[in-house]
């Protein structure tokens, strides 16, 4: 059986998404490489971000459509720590979606856009 042990975004702009996701601790190098850049998480789980060339190297018809057809989700310590880590993000330069606040679901929660617009949510327990 096959078991889920990554997930890719696309990036438009390697140096910018790599900013963007290092403002949220992952260990992402300070530099794209070749186009193919990944962090894992205390889990194993990816994190991989590909660039756009290096999609059209093996998918030539390969274009960009705006990202809502994934989110990321970070889960932080405190509710606090969701506060914190938005206003580090956005503080940075970056979009905030949503200001945090206290969802009905019994979470602290904010919401961020990627460079790519790719949705990123961030979340605590209440």
């Amino acid at each position: 059986m096959a078991e889920l042990n990554a997930l890719g975004v696309v990036v438009s702009d390697m140096a910018t998404s790599i900013r963007f996701y290092r403002q949220l601790g992952l260990d992402l190098p300070e530099t794209p490489g070749e186009g193919h850049v990944e962090a894992a998480g205390a889990n194993g789980f990816r994190l991989m971000l590909d660039s756009e060339e290096v999609v059209r190297s093996f998918r030539p018809d390969w274009t960009r459509a705006r990202g809502n057809q994934v989110a990321l989700a970070f889960e932080c310590a405190s509710p606090a720590d969701v506060d914190e880590a938005y206003a580090r993000v956005v503080a940075a330069g970056f979009t905030g979606e949503k200001e945090p606040w206290d969802a009905f679901w019994g979470q602290r929660y904010a919401q961020l856009l990627d460079p790519d617009g790719v949705p990123v949510d961030l979340f605590a327990a209440l």
